[in-house]
């Protein structure tokens, strides 16, 4: 049986030393970007913060206690900007960004040619007037619940903008124009589309309220909603436009009779 000779042995001794320093040393190290945080694993198994989770966390805030238990999520350790950092060859980096995106409110992560190729997202009025909403929403990654969004769940941005559409259809769908500052009820015209546009703002506002709850959800937080504009489909708009105009006139004239008396 052939041995090895020293000058053999100790060159595979320095190969192998050679191997373990660029496969185990140097290309452990990493870093950290300033708009990035990063969760090592080891063997799969993110680090925890003890037995630490999410329902005792201020995101959960927004939550009821049924949805604490199902969106219980481990707090693990979140590694910041900085380094080198350093991890062994069976443990894992995974980094996200945590830089505020905004798109399209109508934009379908998992078909790209939806609602008009992610432009005008469709919706019903409770008059049962179809509407196009186009719009956008800002949102991060939630530094305090990087478990859901890294492992929690599979496409966490087709997850909440799924979520805020269905917010926002239901919304839409029982819309009642606010009451006055004096406590008398709005006048209603008989038209949804016409309060929808004339309360914008207050539909952004419901619509963050109610997205309060995503970051416990989904690990995403929802930064703002911005609604832009609220149009009936074009066969009805000539007609929308001349029941405004004919109410537009018959507020005038009443304003002309009182004025009058």
């Amino acid at each position: 049986m052939p041995t090895l000779s020293p000058d053999a042995f100790l060159g595979c001794l320095i190969g192998a030393f050679a191997w373990f320093l660029v496969r185990c040393v140097l290309s452990g190290f990493y870093t950290v970007n300033q708009n990035e945080r990063a969760v090592k694993t080891s063997f799969g198994r993110a680090e925890r913060l003890g037995e630490a989770t999410t329902a005792e966390d201020p995101i959960s805030a927004m939550l009821n206690e049924e949805e604490k238990l199902r969106y219980a999520y481990p707090q693990v350790r979140v590694i910041p900007p900085g380094g080198p950092y350093f991890k062994w060859p069976w443990q894992k980096i995974h980094k996200v960004s945590i830089a505020t995106e905004t798109v399209s409110m109508a934009m379908d992560p998992t078909s790209p040619s939806a609602n008009a190729s992610g432009t005008v997202l469709e919706a019903v009025t409770k008059d049962q007037l179809n509407t196009g909403l186009s719009g956008q929403i800002r949102f991060k990654v939630s530094e305090r619940n990087l478990y859901a969004y890294i492992f929690g769940v599979k496409r966490p941005i087709a997850h909440i903008m799924g979520y805020f559409v269905s917010v926002l259809r239901e919304r839409i769908a029982n819309f009642e124009a606010p009451a006055a500052a004096d406590g008398t009820p709005a006048v209603q015209t008989g038209i949804s589309i016409n309060d929808l546009r004339k309360n914008l703002r207050d539909i952004n506002e419901h619509m963050d309220r109610e997205c309060a709850c995503s970051a416990a959800r989904y690990g995403i937080h929802l930064d703002a909603s911005l609604i832009t504009s609220i149009d009936p489909p074009p066969e009805v708009e000539s007609a929308l436009a001349a029941i405004n105009t004919a109410h537009n006139q018959v507020s005038s004239d009443i304003s002309l009779a009182q004025a009058s008396a």
